[in-house]
């Protein structure tokens, strides 16, 4: 999976890539020729007494060591463009692949899940690509010239290479087969420990209302210990590496002087062929160890390219349909022939065999118990998620055969939870209709029974939203989400429990605001009270996911024993509150 990420999203960057190889192998080679020269420089010029000969060298090292840095700068330059750019491109991918998603892969991978692939997961394979232009391309030019350069200088002082580069490859291969595992569960633990604090910032006021505050810090100290634990295990082996790496080089070191030396007494070997040697040693050790700090990257970027690539391969169960149709007659005519839904795995369906439909002028309530498959219903009309059975038509046409943008432009969804987003009152709004006017967003407020309170607000359209809206109540946002709706004017409106914070009163006026704004278009309200919905033109009674009774109120509270128990409560609770 890491590899096929990677020459996916680094096509593009060929020649930045080609650069980065070209001039690192300059300046790996502009290294590893100085030793060289060092050893002339001791053996020709510093031996002998030679000024002249010194300083003519001596230029050359500092001329080369130039070129070294100057290349050195250019190579980390364009592999830094090229890491940067890689991690832009996969983020983007996966925005896009996320947002292409249904509500059925959004819950499989779950919010907290996504937002760490799509951050820390492309952070760390971004990291192995930075470090790769930057360090590793260097290593093997290195390693490889500088074994024959070395022996060149003496072969017989070449069996310590051939110890101490086995020795280091057997470490580094063991701690990378333990490391795999951990920074597996690393990532896991990070999805956790995001869930966590995500469920925690996003339900504070439940909370501190139930008094909560010592149970879920306990939780979380324990989401975070967990991490700290399995962080700490891969640490410790990491951490082994590299004192290990700098072992064999500090023992090699001293027995190139151990050995090298009687070679020199005995007039074998000279004494800057020995530097040489030492020098070149060095080097080939260190490019090593650069190799062992990439192979301590390479299991957790792959670890995190098997989970970005695993949302990446994920196709959405809502298909987009090749021929897809990109016009529509607009006769705002809503209907569902025979619809079920069954999420994968289940034992029994979500909604069976429903069929109902709205038309232009027209309001669809639709009322059950709760989970009766309410929302689920209203989720098929937009395709937030597919149908598994039957066919759900907007105007007479599958919306399978239709364009997501066709159908999306058609629809005015106001969701159970209504989301604000951080920015202003007039921004959310605008969100409906992008140039909306000013006239337009207060009529829109004025319908939706919202313009009181925002024209009270610090700034009026201009007021401060905090994202989800909360610094506004859950009635003001059930009434700017409609606002929002309304705004766009759209041929289908969706109400999923958009009246359930309101009292009565609002709601009232609400209803009684929306009958001519909506008198155009299709309309279908899922509402809990039937107060709300008692003047719809039908009424949908679902029970465990099954149509029970398709009616009026009138008709329904004649023939349908589900509704007339839905109505009795409701009347009951009423009487026990006054």
């Amino acid at each position: 999976m890491l590899w096929r990420l990677l020459t996916h999203h680094l096509r593009r960057y060929r020649l930045l890539l080609a650069l980065v190889v070209l001039f690192q192998a300059v300046q790996a080679l502009a290294t590893l020729y100085l030793p060289a020269l060092n050893a002339r420089l001791i053996d020709r010029g510093v031996a002998r007494g030679d000024t002249g000969y010194i300083w003519r060298v001596g230029s050359i090292m500092v001329l080369i060591t130039l070129v070294q840095i100057c290349f050195a700068i250019v190579a980390v330059y364009c592999g830094a463009r090229a890491s940067m750019a890689f991690g832009r491109d996969v983020r983007t991918a996966l925005f896009h692949q996320v947002n292409r998603f249904s509500a059925r892969e959004v819950a499989l991978f779950g919010a907290p899940s996504l937002i760490t692939r799509i951050t820390n997961d492309v952070q760390q394979v971004q990291m192995l690509v930075l470090m790769t232009c930057t360090m590793l391309v260097a290593a093997p030019i290195t390693a490889v010239g500088g074994t024959v350069l070395a022996l060149q200088q003496d072969v017989g002082l070449s069996w310590i290479l051939l110890v101490a580069i086995p020795v280091l490859v057997v470490t580094v291969g063991g701690a990378i087969l333990k490391m795999v595992p951990q920074y597996r569960r690393m990532q896991e633990r990070i999805d956790r420990i995001n869930q966590v604090l995500r469920e925690q910032l996003t339900g504070v006021r439940v909370l501190r209302a139930f008094v909560r505050e010592p149970e879920e810090t306990e939780r979380f100290r324990q989401a975070n210990e967990t991490l700290t634990a399995t962080s700490l295990r891969a640490g410790r082996i990491q951490a082994l590496m590299f004192p290990v790496v700098m072992a064999v080089i500090n023992f090699s070191s001293v027995a190139v002087l151990w050995f090298g030396a009687a070679r020199v007494a005995s007039g074998s070997m000279s004494v800057g062929a020995l530097i040489a040697f030492l020098t070149y040693l060095t080097q080939i050790l260190i490019a090593v160890m650069m190799a062992t700090f990439m192979a301590s990257l390479v299991p957790r970027a792959a670890v995190s390219a098997d989970r970005i690539q695993m949302v990446l391969d994920t196709d959405s169960s809502v298909v987009i349909a090749e021929d897809a149709l990109r016009e529509l007659p607009r006769r705002s005519t809503v209907e569902l022939q025979s619809v079920g839904f069954r999420y994968p795995g289940a034992d029994e369906a979500v909604l069976s065999e429903v069929t109902c439909s709205c038309r232009a002028g027209e309001t669809l309530a639709v009322i059950g118990s709760t989970g009766s498959g309410k929302t689920t219903l209203v989720n098929l009309i937009p395709r937030l998620i597919d149908v598994t059975d039957g066919a759900v038509l907007l105007d007479g046409v599958d919306l399978r055969r239709l364009d997501p943008t066709v159908l999306w432009s058609r629809i005015g969804l106001v969701p159970q939870k209504p989301y604000l987003f951080s920015g202003t009152v007039a921004s959310n709004l605008r969100y409906g209709k992008a140039d909306a006017t000013e006239e337009e967003m207060w009529e829109a407020l004025r319908v939706a029974q919202a313009e009181d309170f925002v024209s009270a607000m610090p700034g009026g359209l201009e007021a401060s939203i905090a994202q989800g809206g909360t610094n506004v109540s859950g009635g003001q946002r059930q009434r700017l989400a409609i606002a929002r709706a309304l705004i766009r004017k759209p041929e289908v409106y969706l109400f999923d429990d958009s009246f359930s914070a309101l009292d009565l009163a609002t709601d009232a006026r609400l209803r009684a605001a929306l009958a001519p704004a909506t008198a155009d278009a299709a309309v279908i309200i899922v509402a809990q009270r039937v107060s709300t919905i008692r003047h719809a033109t039908r009424i949908l009674v679902l029970d465990h996911g099954r149509a029970v009774g398709l009616g009026s109120h009138a008709e329904l509270l004649a023939d349908c024993p589900t509704y007339q128990e839905i109505v009795a409560s409701q009347a009951s609770a009423d009487e026990a509150a006054a």
